[in-house]
């Protein structure tokens, strides 16, 4: 993307990427195929003239206001970013304000919320240098960040990190080092020295580039916190743990592991909120694979694979980030290349999935991407392009509408939004959160 565009975005404090000549500019000096242009074209028109979503056109609802206010965390490479940059969410459009920086953590390639939003601990890498997590104080009146301590990852290149439901240990995958480490939580937050680390081992995957030697990329508990689930995108296996909390052991299940196909490079995965069902996003090879979790067994039985990409697609592209909403209606997952976010329908009884479309994310290179707790509100952080665009989610369909958010940030790597506590009288009986009319009605926790 041109420079002269970026800078016309950040004076503007909006997105502007919806006049012809810009898309024309684009064309012109930029990579993007001729399907990405499509579909930008698609959402504008061809006409010249520049328009702006407003409050109205993004269908806005004045909600109730929550308890307490929302904030997002967004960490950034240091370089062109610097540390974690604080915002504060508005429930009702999804705009986010600048509040604040935490500047005491390098390279913050990732970051994870307790389940109590108390703490936040942040993946900290420097090229040359063993992986390290860094613990903060999180204050809930101004979203604040205080530095407690930090930790070894127990590995080099550390890629992904969260914390188990109980909130007594951080689970952290070492991308670099083919190692994953639990870190106790202490009482007070700070994070004591690893009580175990697992080196992977196994046939690496035929993409001899990117699947040389075990690559962990991401570590996450299922909704229990009795399993815990890593994807290796150098195996090309999904490894499933059983998690000792008296202490903090993994322990390897049987069967261990769920078998990908070689070379699709498993990255990111996401739970259904049931805990029934499992969804892998695969970096190398483009798909979505959803799975059946026998949570009884901790087993996963593959149900469906489905490509992220649109059909006849011919360029270069890697898959990135996926989630599932709050109400457990649909999933979505980011293209980088394609840049965009895809989205499926979830079959309530069979966890299949349905296409519904692509929406472009108004940027390049969409790394990350998170979706607030009411499911409202999808906010993609756009590496390549320096930014993060915000859209609604429309809670019938799945499908996104830009609302107009932007907000300029170097290099954006990840985002958490931390959101007040929901009531559990507005839970659905299959565990899920019941949103009503308005989104970002949010109800004083109990």
């Amino acid at each position: 993307m041109a420079r002269s565009s970026v800078r016309a975005l950040r004076k503007g404090g909006r997105c502007l990427f919806q006049a012809r000549h810009e898309i024309e500019l684009w064309q012109t000096k930029s990579n993007f195929t001729t399907q990405q242009l499509t579909l930008m074209k698609a959402e504008y028109g061809t006409g010249s003239r520049r328009s702006r979503l407003s409050s109205r056109d993004a269908g806005e609802v004045p909600p109730t206001q929550p308890a307490a206010p929302v904030f997002v965390y967004v960490g950034s490479f240091t370089g062109k970013g610097e540390g974690i940059y604080i915002y504060q969410m508005n429930p009702a459009t999804g705009a986010l304000s600048a509040v604040g920086q935490a500047t005491s953590v390098a390279n913050p390639l990732f970051l994870a919320l307790d389940p109590q939003k108390r703490f936040l601990y942040a993946i900290e890498e420097l090229a040359g240098h063993a992986g390290s997590v860094g613990a903060f104080a999180v204050d809930g009146a101004s979203g604040s960040l205080t530095f407690l301590n930090r930790q070894s990852s127990e590995g080099d290149g550390p890629a992904h990190l969260s914390v188990e439901p109980s909130g007594r240990f951080v689970l952290v995958a070492n991308y670099v080092g083919g190692t994953v480490a639990t870190l106790p939580i202490r009482p007070d937050g700070q994070l004591g020295p690893a009580t175990d680390v697992v080196t992977h081992e196994g046939e690496a995957g035929p993409n001899r580039e990117r699947q040389s030697h075990p690559h962990p990329h991401m570590i996450l508990s299922d909704p229990s916190g009795r399993w815990v689930l890593v994807n290796d995108l150098g195996l090309d296996r999904t490894f499933v743990y059983h998690l000792d909390r008296a202490s903090g052991k993994l322990i390897l299940n049987s069967p261990p592991f769920a078998a990908a196909r070689p070379g699709a490079g498993p990255r990111h995965l996401a739970f259904h909120p049931s805990g029934r069902y499992v969804y892998v996003i695969n970096e190398l090879d483009s798909t979505l694979v959803a799975f059946a979790f026998e949570t009884e067994r901790g087993v996963l039985r593959p149900i469906q694979t489905l490509s992220t990409l649109p059909k006849g697609f011919a360029g270069n592209n890697i898959a990135g980030q996926v989630l599932v909403v709050p109400s457990g209606k649909f999933v979505y997952g980011s293209n980088r290349g394609y840049d965009s976010v895809v989205v499926f329908s979830i079959h309530p009884q069979s966890g299949e999935l349905t296409f519904i479309g692509h929406q472009w994310t108004r940027g390049q290179t969409p790394r990350y991407f998170e979706i607030d707790a009411s499911g409202c509100f999808l906010l993609a952080a756009n590496l390549n392009s320096d930014n993060i665009v915000a859209f609604r989610i429309d809670l019938a369909t799945g499908k996104l509408k830009p609302t107009g958010g932007f907000v300029p940030v170097g290099n954006p790597i990840c985002i958490v939004c931390r959101s007040p506590a929901l009531n559990p009288k507005n839970r659905a009986s299959n565990g899920t959160v019941a949103v009503e009319a308005a989104c970002g009605a949010y109800v004083r926790g109990q």
